[in-house]
């Protein structure tokens, strides 16, 4: 019987977060990647731990991005090709990721840090790729993809290529590298989870893949067999004595086994495909317009909240002085603030984190807050703890104030004004 479209999303994300957890096979995921055309030049510039043997193309080479673009990856991994992204839009644009996997999430975003890029530069946000994505519309000059949208049951496939077209400003790009099935797959291959997960159960045949993409409203797609093989997949990690040996993984490492007494040569099944196609433009000549692409990439960062009550709790114990209480407004900062807070602005706190770290690395619970604690507050608070992760430090946790200063009731903890 074939998998429930939620068993195959299921068992997706939990391969995938297996293999964040456990990391891979260096050598393994270099030959993988200079196999579907990634240069040495382009492997060392980014940290190994982003690059994991699990795409079948490059499309960052081909998507011809520029400086100052807003590109979004699907399915984005370990980061390699938001990282690749990010080096040619520069500060002045975003690299966006988008997977399905919290542990891919955190690795990706610990590989961003790595490389010293902060949100909302580079951003990676744990979202599900079968519904309506996190992103605002007409916002994005290009989307990428690497060996992800087979991995999708038909019904998500669908969903996120329309997706796709509703988030792509007006002549923006589609880029995708995928796995085409050749010929119509045997119900004994479809009906194996494990070769769903090894990108083959769930590829579709070229003119059912140009129907999805005819439907969401991309025309005259092209699609260019890149010529990969997809044996590498079977024999590019070495053993300890230096020749190959059989390995589990297409594209991600499967649960079991790929069925080889059924599937045999993998390249008479399928073929890695790039895979373009782009957004009507509009003709009205207008200036650009379109909003940013995420409104508030913050609330997918992880933080604490604490309520006031929590908060004046700590204030009034005299055996507690773990924490520190951080008022990020600015030339707003009026009618007091809370007992013992210290002022670090929203606007130079990013640009400050080091100096900060330096402070308050060593603090169990540091709170932000600002008038509501929805902007401001929490985005310091999630800079701050995007920080500690990417420090690898437990010892220091971001916290938020929920409610703010507006919402604070504490008149006995105030400084600097009489009454609330």
């Amino acid at each position: 019987m074939p998998p429930t479209d939620e068993g195959v999303v299921s068992a997706v994300c939990d391969a995938y977060s297996s293999i964040a957890r456990e990391g891979a096979h260096t050598t393994y995921a270099e030959a993988v990647a200079e196999a579907f055309g990634y240069t040495t030049e382009q492997l060392r510039s980014i940290p190994a731990e982003s690059h994991m043997g699990l795409g079948c193309g490059n499309p960052v080479a081909v998507a011809s991005i520029k400086e100052g673009e807003t590109v979004l990856d699907l399915g984005s991994g370990a980061g390699i090709d938001v990282l690749l992204a990010a080096q040619k839009v520069g500060p002045k644009g975003q690299a966006i990721g988008l997977d399905m996997s919290t542990d891919m999430v955190n690795r990706a975003r610990k590989n961003a840090f790595k490389q010293g890029y902060r949100p909302p530069q580079v951003v990676f946000i744990q979202t599900k790729l079968t519904e309506s994505l996190p992103v605002a519309t007409a916002s994005v000059n290009c989307i990428v993809s690497n060996c992800v949208i087979n991995l999708l049951p038909d019904a998500g496939k669908a969903a996120l290529l329309k997706e796709c077209y509703r988030i792509l400003k007006p002549g923006g790009r589609l880029v995708v590298n995928d796995i085409i099935a050749k010929k119509l797959l045997p119900d004994t291959i479809r009906s194996d989870l494990s070769a769903y997960i090894g990108c083959i159960s769930g590829a579709l045949q070229l003119e059912q893949y140009r129907s999805l993409l005819n439907h969401a409203g991309f025309t005259d797609a092209l699609f260019v067999d890149t010529g990969g093989d997809l044996e590498v997949y079977k024999f590019a990690e070495p053993t300890s004595g230096g020749a190959p040996s059989p390995s589990t993984k297409c594209c991600a490492a499967t649960t079991s086994p790929l069925p080889q007494t059924t599937i045999g040569n993998l390249n008479e099944w399928a073929a890695s495909y790039q895979i373009y196609a782009k957004k009507l433009s509009s003709d009205n000549g207008a200036a650009d317009k379109s909003p940013p692409a995420l409104d508030r990439w913050w609330d997918a960062y992880p933080k604490d909240h604490l309520t006031s009550g929590e908060v004046a709790s700590l204030l009034r114990d005299p055996n507690r002085s773990d924490y520190a209480i951080i008022d990020v407004r600015e030339n707003d900062r009026v009618g007091g603030h809370v007992l013992g807070s210290v002022q670090w602005r929203a606007d130079s706190f990013a640009g400050s984190l080091d100096r900060f770290y330096d402070e308050y690395g060593k603090t169990k619970q540091v709170i932000f807050y600002c008038g509501s604690s929805k902007g401001r507050g929490s985005r310091c608070a999630a800079w701050y703890q995007d920080y500690l992760n990417g420090k690898g430090n437990t010892e220091s946790k971001a916290c938020v104030l929920e409610g703010g200063y507006h919402g604070w009731r504490y008149p006995d903890l105030v400084d600097g004004a009489s009454s609330l």
